[in-house]
């Protein structure tokens, strides 16, 4: 794992990205967020996810169909806690992000990337360099 955080981490951010954890459902400050710009990893800054492809799936956590670019994350094997999961790290920093999930919405990709909020930042699309 990369040490290049951008800033120092949160108590929550670091177990998430750093140690694997997860928050508790509908507890994270991006779960409900509806505004439109860019996600980013909260431990170096490396664009994730978009808004556009951001969706409610009930979980309690931000969903999403898709990264932003493909090459963005990395996808590993997870059978911690007894169950076999597909783990999300960022392929910047190596941090853990969430999990994916095959239940997403059929009519895009299928795909649920269920992300910690404490994982992420966010870009206004309005502040954005074009």
């Amino acid at each position: 794992m990369k040490q290049d955080d951008q800033q120092p981490l949160s108590t929550q951010a670091y177990d998430v990205l750093r140690c694997g954890g997860t928050e508790p459902p509908f507890s994270g400050k991006y779960y409900d967020h509806h505004d439109n710009g860019t996600y980013t990893c909260a431990g170096c800054g490396a664009t994730l996810f978009s808004s556009q492809n951001k969706y409610d799936s009930g979980s309690g956590w931000p969903s999403f169909d898709r990264p932003m670019e493909t090459d963005a994350v990395v996808i590993r094997d997870d059978s911690s806690q007894g169950i076999y999961r597909l783990e999300v790290l960022c392929k910047n920093c190596g941090g853990h992000l969430g999990h994916v999930f095959p239940d997403g919405p059929v009519q895009t990709t299928g795909q649920r990337f269920c992300i910690n909020s404490a994982a992420l930042g966010f870009t206004e699309a309005d502040t954005q360099e074009t």
